[in-house]
């Protein structure tokens, strides 16, 4: 067992993974809907803002989920991949130019 949590090394990985996975793909849909898709809007840094704010929201899931306080290393997974789900999603509508207009 990782800790206190009742859920085992690879079963918190997984949730991990998961919650980061969903947060970078959801934080990239977001930007495209408020920033937009267009030329211009590649420019902005609005979008950036978009992505820490799902960072951040990341950690009361985790605590709702179980999962125990995360280490230095921990930290900078969830960024990172939360950052390349959201880079890599975001590009995709970006250069689709797909119309979000909800």
């Amino acid at each position: 067992m990782s800790d206190d949590s009742g859920l085992s090394d690879h079963a918190r990985g997984v949730v991990v993974t998961t919650i980061c996975s969903l947060a970078g793909i959801a934080a990239g849909v977001v930007s495209a809907v408020y920033v937009g898709t267009d030329p211009a809007s590649a420019a902005s840094t609005t979008a950036v803002f978009v992505l820490g704010a799902f960072v951040i929201a990341q950690y009361p899931i985790f605590k709702a989920v179980g999962v125990g306080d995360l280490g230095i290393k921990d930290n900078l997974y969830v960024a990172f991949l939360t950052f390349t789900l959201w880079f890599i999603s975001y590009t995709v509508l970006l250069t689709s130019a797909v119309d979000l207009g909800i």
